[in-house]
């Protein structure tokens, strides 16, 4: 398979499992292209021409032109100099590696990938959260992000496959796209009644029964197992953590409990005060979820061999006759 189709699924799949909607995910292309028709042609130097097609930031071809035949890719969670450095000692050793496919962004796609941060707005509009204080909320953390990334050096693994010649490639934000519609097309037809019924329907999902025998299983952050779990936000993309200052407002619009993949003490503090019920499923366990419900998706365009690494374990989910 072409390193550029594998690319291409990833987006379009992306896209269709985005919880603003399709809608809104086009919408937010046209705006983009309106902003690159508007531009100086001295402007347009420095314009990424990705973003008229692909509405994530953190998803990008980091090596590669796109032309590259691809038969066996590795595959994990966070892929760095010592990963790129593991794909040519592997192909070194006679197991050729035509591609190297990290979750977590590297390269340019970490140096803005806040970016992506504005979807959480749209998605929280969707839970009832008024758009006006949704936008506000989260105009503050995105450029508290972009600060903590602007002194990162963001391109050295990519610099190391460069330098070997080894595809490199990030797909982070549509991934997560994909266990956010999974889990939350789960919860909702299967209605948990309490925080207990939550993490055993997660236990009985394949990457979370395996991060469990690693002890790192779904839990309850904020509640208990007998707590009703009412209505179930699935909060697992958009970058990165939004505002803190959401969780009144989340309140405010039904939302019982938040299922996420992890919450940072400050964030956890404020949910304590407004007596949100918490599961944190697992970052990495969610992570692998996302990527193995893509990966069924490129699948299916033609079979590629998956090599695990870096925290990823391969689930393939079969199709159903």
């Amino acid at each position: 398979m072409k390193l550029q189709k594998i690319y291409d699924t990833v987006i379009a799949r992306g896209i269709e499992a985005d919880p603003r909607g399709r809608k809104a995910v086009l919408k937010s292309l046209a705006k983009q292209k309106k902003t690159y028709k508007e531009l100086k042609e001295k402007e347009k130097e420095y314009f990424d021409p990705e973003t008229l097609t692909n509405p994530y930031a953190d998803t990008r071809i980091l090596h590669g032109t796109g032309k590259e035949e691809i038969q066996t890719a590795l595959v994990g969670i966070d892929m760095e100099v010592g990963e790129i450095l593991l794909a040519d000692r592997l192909s070194s050793n006679g197991k050729k590696v035509d591609l190297v496919l990290a979750h977590h962004p590297q390269g340019k796609a970490y140096a803005n990938f806040y970016e992506v941060m504005n979807m959480q707005a749209d998605i929280l509009n969707r839970f009832g959260v008024p758009i006006n204080v949704a936008e506000g909320l989260m105009e503050g953390r995105i450029r508290e992000v972009e600060r903590r990334l602007s002194p990162a050096n963001h391109t050295r693994a990519a610099d190391m496959a460069r330098l070997l010649d080894i595809p490199f490639m990030c797909m982070h934000t549509p991934t997560d796209n994909m266990v956010v519609n999974y889990l939350q097309r789960l919860f909702d037809k299967k209605a948990p009644d309490t925080i207990g019924d939550i993490i055993e329907m997660l236990k009985e999902i394949p990457e979370y029964r395996e991060a469990c025998r690693n002890n790192a299983g779904p839990r309850i952050l904020l509640g208990a197992a007998s707590r009703s779990a009412g209505k179930i936000f699935v909060d697992m993309t958009g970058g990165t953590e939004g505002s803190k200052e959401i969780f009144k407002s989340l309140v405010n619009s039904g939302v019982n409990t938040i299922v996420g993949m992890h919450l940072s003490d400050e964030h956890r503090k404020e949910a304590e005060k407004h007596h949100l019920n918490v599961v944190i499923a697992g970052h990495i366990s969610s992570d692998n979820l996302g990527i193995n419900l893509m990966l069924d998706e490129v699948q299916k365009n033609g079979r590629v061999n998956f090599i695990e690494c870096s925290g990823f374990r391969r689930f393939e989910r079969k199709k159903k006759k």
